[in-house]
């Protein structure tokens, strides 16, 4: 890893650190944050921290514009709640929000400088028709891109083809588990649905339990194969752990609940990279006791692949083979999802109808440069 990546990582673990940073340090490191999507994160922690009068202008300008577009998107969520409430008012069955929207309604730790792309919300399967016709009547209709898409999505996943509100264009996600029905690791909502929480301010949403929050957030760390903001998921998740893991019986509690929900496997490796690279105080017999833990040849290859895949939101952090572990984990994770009979089909199809590729991928411009 490049020492800016090394300073990145040590200013979500200590932020006072940032006060520390040098011009060049900087200059490379606000790049690198904004291509993973944690400068207001960062923003955040040094307001909070009291070392933000302290850092360069630039640098505090920059944090300050994503702050604000931070807290205007919250905004904006907490107001699309209430109009989905006014959708979802008629749906029988419970609406539990997910990953973002939850942080926001239950104003957790990972909220503040968080950004959002959509709204993620789960009801029970046997309520998903009721609750998408609930949500065509308000003004909401599929963007799945091909008639295949819609198919892959009702036949295979755990959540329909993407929403969108036509007037407000805000895109909202309808699940109704969370892994694919197709997946290796079978889970059910019905348990997560049992034990989520009523939100005071948005009753007609619940918010996971606190284990079912870590849980959720370590699966779809390991499962998405997204690793461009793998350390934003990531510092999520080490926010949730610290503000749970004072709680009396709270690492017994979550070993317990990833058992039940057969998430022991992800959550082994989400807690491994937590503590390696953000310093999560999770206790070696929590990791000794985690329900499916690796044996030791499967735990170094994925250390190696985890540990270049993280700095893959950046070329200027990029350690080598960054990109063919991105590669094996994208693979890993379609693996997960899909038996083979059904995936090497779904991959032809895909490669066969991909888009025309842009003349510049993803990490070619930096962020901070498009204007």
């Amino acid at each position: 890893m490049t020492p800016a990546w090394e300073s990145l990582l040590r200013s979500l673990r200590e932020p006072a650190f940032m006060a520390f940073h040098g011009e060049a340090t900087w200059d490379l490191l606000l790049r690198q944050a904004v291509s993973a999507g944690l400068l207001a994160r960062l923003g955040a922690l040094a307001r909070e921290a009291g070392v933000e009068p302290s850092l360069p202008l630039p640098v505090r300008r920059q944090m300050r514009a994503l702050l604000a577009v931070s807290q205007e998107q919250r905004r904006a969520v907490r107001w699309e709640l209430v109009l989905l409430s006014r959708d979802l008012a008629s749906l029988p069955g419970p609406v539990m929000l997910l990953k973002g929207a939850a942080y926001v309604a239950g104003d957790l730790p990972p909220a503040p400088g968080r950004l959002f792309s959509d709204i993620d919300i789960l009801v029970p399967r046997e309520q998903l028709d009721e609750a998408e016709a609930a949500l065509m009547l308000g003004g909401w209709a599929s963007a799945a891109g091909t008639a295949y898409d819609e198919r892959y999505y009702r036949q295979w996943m755990h959540e329909l083809p993407p929403l969108m509100h036509l007037r407000r264009q805000t895109n909202l996600d309808l699940h109704h588990n969370i892994l694919p029905l197709t997946a290796r690791i079978k889970t059910h909502s019905a348990p997560l649905l049992a034990a989520a929480q009523p939100v005071t301010e948005f009753p007609r949403f619940s918010l996971p339990s606190a284990p079912d929050q870590i849980l959720h957030s370590a699966t779809h760390l390991m499962h998405e194969g997204e690793w461009g903001h793998g350390l934003r998921d990531l510092s999520d998740l080490d926010s949730l752990l610290r503000r749970h893991a004072t709680e009396p019986s709270f690492w017994n509690t979550l070993l317990a609940r990833a058992a039940a929900l057969s998430l022991g496997r992800p959550l082994f490796y989400a807690l491994c990279l937590c503590r390696r690279y953000l310093h999560t105080p999770v206790p070696d017999d929590v990791l000794e006791r985690c329900p499916a833990r690796p044996g030791p040849v499967l735990r170094w290859l994925m250390q190696g692949l985890l540990r270049r895949a993280l700095t893959s939101a950046h070329r200027g952090s990029m350690a080598p083979g960054t990109r063919v572990a991105e590669f094996a984990l994208f693979v890993r994770s379609h693996y997960l999802r899909m038996p083979m009979h059904l995936l090497v089909p779904h991959l032809v199809v895909k490669a066969v109808s991909r888009p025309p590729a842009r003349p510049s991928r993803r990490d070619d411009i930096d962020p901070l440069e498009q204007r």
